[in-house]
């Protein structure tokens, strides 16, 4: 859920809290807090994508990694109560799911390194 959020958010252009406020049907919160969480540290995640993404710049990403990319970080940066390994499990499983064959391993390779860097995992 708070995937499509993110991009529907992307697609019009929004900040993604509004398209939790203007949801019919109440959003869980959990779902409004990552929303939340990746619209207030967007600039701090993006630097990390930047930093690790050896080689690729956010905008040469497909929009559905650079999203998934973005939920991930910022559970590795604000969730310590969730495990790394089910957060790059997410992560991959949303990538292969909902963009093209290799993000999969793109984005397992790109958290893999985040989550190593000893700054990242529960700041």
């Amino acid at each position: 859920m708070a995937l499509g959020l993110l991009y529907e958010a992307s697609t019009k252009g929004i900040d993604p809290r509004r398209v939790v406020e203007a949801q019919i049907v109440p959003i869980d919160s959990d779902v409004e807090s990552l929303v939340a969480g990746v619209a207030d540290r967007v600039q701090e995640i993006d630097s990390l994508i930047e930093r690790f993404a050896t080689g690729w710049s956010i905008d040469r990403m497909p929009a559905i990694d650079v999203l998934v990319l973005r939920l991930a970080i910022y559970e590795l940066l604000a969730r310590p109560d969730v495990p790394t390994a089910v957060v790059l499990d997410e992560a991959v499983e949303l990538a292969k799911t909902f963009s093209t064959d290799d993000s999969g391993r793109f984005v397992n390779g790109v958290l893999a390194s985040v989550a190593k860097d000893p700054h990242v995992r529960g700041q």
